[in-house]
């Protein structure tokens, strides 16, 4: 369970089109840029902005806001990112993988 002092959160950047998306994706958060990098970068910035607005809430028992369900589109992705036998995906994908709180 993700709480605003610790935690982890699974990210994918991929390319639709022209442009590069970077998902985080317990915290619903995307973030958008014509360079996979600077995408990730914006990512980043978001949560952690995301983060530091949480720690701001008092009274917060359970954290659901940053223990979100993932949507299904990113999750059957990241699946297939880890499966024995992975679909050709129709996303050209930079990288992947779990951060820090």
């Amino acid at each position: 369970m993700n709480t605003p002092k610790a935690g982890t959160f699974r990210h994918i950047v991929f390319k639709d089109g022209t442009t590069w998306y970077a998902v985080a994706l317990e915290f619903n958060i995307v973030e958008s840029h014509e360079n996979p990098k600077l995408a990730f970068f914006n990512l980043l910035q978001a949560v952690d902005g995301y983060i530091a607005a949480m720690k701001k809430v008092k009274g917060l028992k359970n954290y659901a806001a940053l223990n979100q369900k993932t949507d299904s589109e990113y999750e059957a992705m990241w699946k297939n990112l880890h499966a024995k036998k992975p679909v050709e995906s129709p996303y050209q994908i930079d990288m992947y993988g779990v951060a820090s709180v």
